[in-house]
């Protein structure tokens, strides 16, 4: 497997686990996606696996923006964690999990090449 996949789902995973710790879960999987994300995973699914994903990102810009995709629905999973949990503890999880997508953002923005002019 791809050691940039491989980043992918830890960088992912570490926002998800933070939050699910956070909101009190034990596990957090299919179950902090939306109704509406998870209807749609399932019709994708039963189509098979669409041709994008065997395809590698060809420039540093695609693959920062596919990173950037990926925190941000692992802050969305992680926000969705933390509404199924108790609701005194909401608030803090909300915002640990917010901190953690700045985190990872900041650390991909700086990981980004520089631009010519900038």
């Amino acid at each position: 497997m791809d050691a940039r996949l491989d980043l992918k789902r830890m960088l992912a995973g570490c926002l998800l686990a933070g939050a699910a710790a956070c909101a009190g879960a034990q596990t957090a999987g299919d179950a902090t996606v939306s109704p509406l994300a998870a209807s749609k995973q399932a019709r994708e699914i039963a189509r098979g696996d669409p041709a994008r994903w065997h395809r590698e990102d060809a420039t540093e810009a695609q693959r920062m923006r596919t990173r950037q995709k990926e925190i941000g629905a692992a802050l969305s999973e992680a926000e969705n964690a933390c509404r199924q949990g108790p609701a005194a503890e909401r608030q803090t999880c909300l915002k640990a999990a917010q901190a953690r997508w700045k985190t990872e953002m900041d650390l991909l923005r700086a990981e980004a090449p520089v631009q010519p002019g900038s």
